[in-house]
């Protein structure tokens, strides 16, 4: 998939590695997720890979931050942060409503570490729109310069 001429390689990790068996399916996990956006940035450099986290479900700073290395390590471009809201009465509670100042704190250290574009706050979604709109900017820059003389 990552050779077929996609411009942006979309996988979101989620959580962090110790709630990944309560959030997501048995059959996805923390460091098969990290191999498969390490697969696709090998397997097409040039690919703009990108991954999300929920913020809400009892996750430590220790842990956001490990999870955000983590990403890095595996050559992941854009991060995205949002709050985690329960969409129905069968799924896991909020443990916690994060403050919109957190947030900022994890936009900021996200660009400290070299993520190319981070969108952060209570409503922002994997599929933010202003994400959306970055990469296609960066997609027409990388275009322009690969085609002028």
């Amino acid at each position: 998939l990552a050779t077929c001429g996609l411009n942006v390689y979309a996988h979101n990790i989620e959580t962090v590695r110790r709630l990944q068996p309560f959030v997501r399916d048995r059959r996805a996990n923390y460091d098969q997720s990290m191999r498969v956006l390490r697969y696709a940035k090998d397997a097409n450099p040039g690919l703009y890979t990108k991954s999300s986290i929920m913020l809400g479900l009892g996750e430590t700073n220790e842990e956001v931050l490990e999870t955000m290395e983590d990403l890095r390590r595996n050559n992941v471009d854009v991060v995205t942060f949002g709050q985690y809201l329960r969409p129905t009465e069968h799924h896991l509670s909020v443990v916690e409503y994060v403050h919109p100042s957190k947030f900022d704190m994890w936009a900021d250290q996200a660009r400290k570490m070299g993520f190319k574009y981070v969108a952060s706050g209570p409503m922002v979604r994997s599929s933010y729109k202003a994400g959306e709109h970055f990469m296609e900017h960066m997609l027409r820059t990388a275009q322009q310069y690969e085609t002028s003389p």
